[in-house]
């Protein structure tokens, strides 16, 4: 039995390390990869010491037992691409923070023509949706048999193969079905979906033959679940998956409960027949009655509900935006680190088409003081340069009392983005939040300072202040 997860101390974590400060890691030292250890920022195996040295084995053998997630950590895919479902080590995120967003995948069926197949594979390539500063994307395929014909089920396996790199989940309970997908996908790790008290010896056979992950489907039986998990860890299958069943509309509550009900027994008491990713299948809602759009709208609330609720993996039908949208964004947050800000990369952005006698304007990197204050600039048709300066993804009006947006930082920037070059003015305008640093920004910079508005949205009111400042230097100039 794995106890539930405790914070582990650096000290303990360095004891076992070699300590002899190689670098080897690419940290500085060995306590700077203790203390990564501990916050999840980095793998033990980065230590090559520990895996090369046999006087290390012990320890590395510690060290695993350690550091293992509660939630068995499951990699998908092949030689180009993988994925990673679980190895979470707490229920709720605040605890730490949850380690392997769960991977989306979108269904093909071997129903579906030629055509029809490539077209969704190449959606599910292309699909990208920017979300403050970062890229978006779906994961897997999931290939379904609905003809339950191994010759059609390969065939489009062998169709999705030519046309993506992506990782594949195979779905069908006949283990001929699969069987015959696997056949083409030597040197590939495709979870299949699923082993059922039906089928599950033969699928076992195929999972340890194929080397391959393997889900466990009981719907609404999760006594059933746990006893097919035990037979078949006793079969010799590590990498499972558990499919308790996923409902919609008033069954929703029955799904959030199982889910909930597993993830519970694999952190808080430790059950190790519970200690396995959860796959989550939104795509039910399809088997309904009613229209796309009513389908797709069920799809996207179970989904985003079991992201909520513990789920490692899903897989989905609609290749609608308005549908994804909602996952891949509650999929993103739900997953950022809790303990560190969101922030965007400090930087020189032109907002529009800034020239010489656009002001430049100064902000914070707090991904959403970032994306407000250029947002109200785009709205206001404004023609600036945004100096982005690193305040550790803290908002302005922290940053400054906290000493993260400093005269340094800005004089640093506009030298690193030659910004006098940019301009034929030597002025900044500076977020009303930071008004009392004004002076020492103009000692640090030689650059003089005017101070904004305190928030936003005002900066369309700012412009005319501006716009008197400028003919007041152009016309010193002139004279």
């Amino acid at each position: 039995m794995i106890l539930p997860w405790k914070a582990v101390s650096p000290i303990g974590i360095y004891n076992l390390l070699p300590k002899t400060n190689c670098k080897k890691c690419e940290e500085e030292n060995c306590m700077a990869f203790a203390v990564k250890l501990v916050n999840m920022e980095t793998k033990l195996e980065k230590c090559t010491p520990l895996l090369e040295e046999e006087k290390y084995k012990e320890s590395y053998k510690k060290l695993k037992e350690i550091l293992r997630p509660l939630v068995r950590e499951i990699i998908i895919g092949n030689q180009k691409r993988t994925v990673k479902i679980g190895g979470e080590y707490v229920m709720n995120r605040h605890e730490l923070t949850y380690i392997n967003p769960a991977p989306i995948a979108i269904d093909v069926d071997d129903e579906m023509s030629e055509e029809e197949v490539i077209k969704r594979v190449k959606f599910i390539n292309d699909f990208t949706y920017e979300y403050i500063s970062k890229i978006l994307k779906l994961d897997l395929i999931a290939v379904r048999s609905v003809s339950n014909d191994p010759k059609r089920f390969k065939k489009t396996v062998k169709i999705v193969t030519e046309n993506t790199d992506l990782p594949l989940i195979l779905c069908s309970l006949n283990p001929e079905v699969v069987e015959a997908g696997l056949s083409i996908l030597d040197g590939s790790k495709p979870l299949i979906y699923a082993a059922t008290k039906e089928n599950w010896k033969e699928m076992a056979g195929l999972a340890l033959t194929h080397k391959c992950p393997l889900t466990v489907f009981s719907p609404s039986d999760l006594k059933m679940l746990i006893s097919l998990a035990k037979a078949l860890l006793d079969y010799g299958i590590e990498d499972l998956a558990l499919d308790p069943g996923t409902f919609f509309g008033d069954g929703l509550r029955t799904s959030v409960d199982a889910f909930t009900m597993l993830r519970w027994k694999a952190c808080n008491e430790g059950f190790e027949l519970t200690q396995f990713p959860l796959v989550g299948t939104p795509i039910t809602a399809w088997l309904t009655n009613g229209s796309s759009a009513d389908k797709a709208w069920w799809e996207a609330l179970t989904a985003s509900t079991l992201l909520t609720r513990y789920a490692n993996l899903l897989i989905m039908h609609s290749i609608e935006a308005w549908s994804l949208l909602p996952s891949v964004i509650w999929r993103f947050n739900l997953y950022t680190d809790p303990r560190k800000p969101v922030a965007v990369t400090p930087q020189l952005k032109l907002i529009r088409n800034p020239d010489a006698w656009s002001p430049i304007m100064v902000t914070g990197n707090f991904a959403l003081t970032y994306y407000l204050v250029s947002g109200d600039m785009e709205s206001a048709k404004i023609d600036c340069y945004l100096l982005v300066i690193d305040t550790e993804g803290i908002a302005v009006e922290c940053a400054v009392p906290g000493k993260r947006f400093t005269p340094e930082n800005i004089a640093d920037l506009i030298k690193s983005f030659e910004c006098e070059r940019l301009v034929e003015h030597r002025i900044l305008v500076i977020p009303g939040k930071a008004a009392r640093l004004s002076g020492d920004i103009e000692d640090a910079t030689g650059w003089r300072v005017l101070v904004g508005p305190p928030d936003s949205a005002d900066i369309a009111k700012f412009t005319s202040k501006w716009n008197e400042t400028i003919e007041e230097i152009k016309l010193g100039k002139e004279e």
